[in-house]
């Protein structure tokens, strides 16, 4: 949006912004992502002790996990979940805890599938909603079961909001910090690329429990040194404006939503109209392997499909669809399907 970048750039021109940031991100970004938590959740943070500034929330779950686990510890993931979890586990040399998201209820977690053995070396779970690859939603509920559940088998959450504001159709995405007692185990990423268009700009953030975000402090403070500062200031600008510019988006991703789940219809696939992000989550045609279907259709129509076995062995059965490109190249891209389709291909 306009006003981002007309603030980024009256920043860049002055030179105090020229130098290292405080390690915790600048005062004026922590203070507007805690005025954003009161505005949006009714949750009161404070900016000195419960917000830190990230290099995009990727980075920051990335060095929670080594923040928090030792060598051998398990991690609870979602399957099917973004993969980066994963990877960011295997780097910190812990253990990887697959837990399904039930399929028949939205995709919400599992819990009660968990065996007994994972719980015990486990010492962090992480959720991840508006959801990544399903674009499934949830209500404060799934929250208040969570908190629960990681209080009774003394686990840390980690909840990924980067989705928070991608929303339409009514639904509001809650917080995991609305939950009471949430803080006592848990903390929450959001990321202002997806909202705000800022995806190469890397800023985000992380909220709530202090002792998690001191943790996570040290190893960012021996890693890096937080993001530019003209960055920080901008992304300020972003999260106290009045968020037309997020409707917007989000207008133009349920449009393409709808064009995009219509002309599965035509196909003969099936996905599921989505309350959040701007992914489309679609059965692939029977006889076909997620892998299977996701090769065929590059090979015969040029179109880049990510098969849902990318996301955890749960994925299988599905590709996932991005909403992210230009709807022009969203057209191209099913007219090439149809294509196919009229010759045959998927038949």
């Amino acid at each position: 949006p306009s006003f981002i970048i007309k603030r980024l750039t009256e920043e860049a021109n002055k030179p105090e912004n020229h130098k290292y940031s405080p390690y915790g991100g600048c005062q004026e970004f922590r203070e507007a992502v805690a005025s954003f938590y009161q505005k949006n959740y009714q949750v009161d943070l404070n900016p000195d002790t419960e917000v830190l500034t990230l290099i995009g929330s990727k980075e920051g779950i990335a060095h929670l996990i080594h923040a928090v686990i030792n060598p051998g510890d398990g991690v609870l993931l979602p399957d099917p979940g973004y993969p980066v979890y994963q990877s960011a586990v295997h780097l910190a040399h812990g253990h990887s805890v697959p837990f399904p998201l039930n399929e028949t209820k939205g995709y919400v977690p599992d819990f009660e599938k968990i065996p007994v053995h994972d719980l015990e070396r486990a010492k962090l779970m992480l959720l991840n909603y508006p959801n990544n690859p399903t674009g499934a939603t949830v209500e404060l509920d799934t929250f208040i079961e969570a908190v629960e559940f990681a209080k009774n088998n003394q686990l840390c959450i980690a909840h990924d909001a980067a989705y928070d504001l991608v929303t339409f159709r009514g639904y509001e995405s809650p917080s995991l910090l609305q939950v009471p007692g949430a803080k006592e185990i848990g903390v929450e990423f959001g990321s202002l690329s997806k909202s705000f268009n800022m995806t190469g700009w890397r800023i985000g953030y992380v909220v709530g429990n202090k002792e998690l975000i001191r943790s996570l402090t040290i190893v960012k403070s021996n890693t890096d040194t937080s993001q530019f500062l003209a960055i920080q200031k901008a992304g300020a600008t972003a999260l106290t404006s009045d968020f037309t510019s997020v409707n917007q988006n989000n207008e133009i991703y349920q449009k393409r939503m709808e064009f995009v789940l219509s002309a599965l219809q035509e196909l003969g696939m099936e996905a599921e109209r989505t309350k959040g992000t701007f992914f489309l989550w679609a059965k692939v045609p029977a006889g076909y392997t997620s892998q299977g279907f996701a090769e065929f259709v590059l090979e015969k129509a040029g179109v880049i499909l990510t098969p849902g076995t990318a996301f955890g062995q749960r994925g299988e059965g599905y590709i996932r669809i991005s909403l992210s490109v230009p709807t022009t190249r969203l057209n191209e891209a099913v007219d090439r399907m149809k294509n196919m389709k009229r010759g045959g291909a998927t038949s």
